[in-house]
């Protein structure tokens, strides 16, 4: 399955030359285990929110976006934007630069906002960066996600996602080929926001978040078959930086 045509419609060539190349990819990489489809609206704006473990998750989410019939809009570091030839990709199918600092800092936001409205699909990740919770559980989440749903109405769609990691393991950029792996994405139904909707303060907006964590930690611990920390990893209380590479993982 792929979007119609009237949601393929103005995507540019970005959109052309990525698709067949990184569908094809996954499909020799990898084998699939995509579920909760029917939880993705056919029409309309939507958030979806997922786990964040390894480069690849971008990627994967994309897919299975895409093979459950929606063109997905990313929030995309801004310094990617700069990269020869991947930028020129990225600024023609539209995708969202994130400015984590800086007077640009807000832009992310509405223009999510604004595509979320225009009746688009926006992914975004709400720990904000690659987690670092040492054995890989979604770590305290962001408020974006939640700030954009109860702006807009939108549902909020969540992604669990494994596998991944074993394929490009965090902070890697080369994968491993063999033995061939099995990614696991499943969705789940819409998180419950429809108390909040319209609230902006700083109560609604943590309590959201918790929720948005809470339906993708529920669903990755399904998928490993774990129970889920007892309390989100929170990298300041560790002493972490929030952003940037942390120790590489061992082979």
């Amino acid at each position: 399955m792929q979007p119609p045509r009237s949601q393929r419609r103005g995507l540019g060539w970005g959109y052309a030359v990525a698709v067949p190349v990184i569908r094809g990819l996954l499909t020799v990489l990898a084998r699939r285990d995509w579920r909760g489809g029917e939880h993705l609206p056919a029409t309309g704006g939507a958030v979806v929110v997922a786990n964040h473990a390894t480069y690849l998750d971008a990627v994967t989410a994309g897919h299975w976006v895409w093979d459950h019939g929606r063109v997905l809009r990313y929030l995309v570091k801004s310094g990617l934007f700069r990269v020869p030839v991947f930028g020129s990709v990225l600024r023609n199918a539209r995708q969202i630069p994130v400015y984590r600092e800086g007077p640009d800092a807000a832009q992310a936001y509405r223009a999510a906002v604004e595509a979320v409205r225009r009746g688009e699909v926006v992914l975004v990740f709400p720990e904000g960066t690659l987690t670092r919770d040492p054995d890989l559980w979604p770590m305290r989440g962001k408020t974006g996600a939640a700030r954009i749903a109860m702006a807009t109405g939108c549902p909020v769609i969540p992604l669990g996602q494994w596998g991944a990691s074993d394929i490009l393991p965090r902070y890697r950029r080369l994968p491993r080929l063999l033995p061939r792996r099995t990614i696991q994405v499943w969705a789940g139904p819409p998180v419950e926001l429809a108390d909040l909707h319209g609230r902006e303060d700083r109560e609604a907006v943590g309590e959201a978040t918790a929720r948005i964590m809470a339906a993708i930690v529920g669903l990755v611990a399904e998928q490993r078959g774990e129970q889920p920390p007892a309390q989100l990893y929170d990298p300041r209380a560790h002493g972490v930086a929030e952003t940037g590479r942390i120790r590489p993982d061992r082979d």
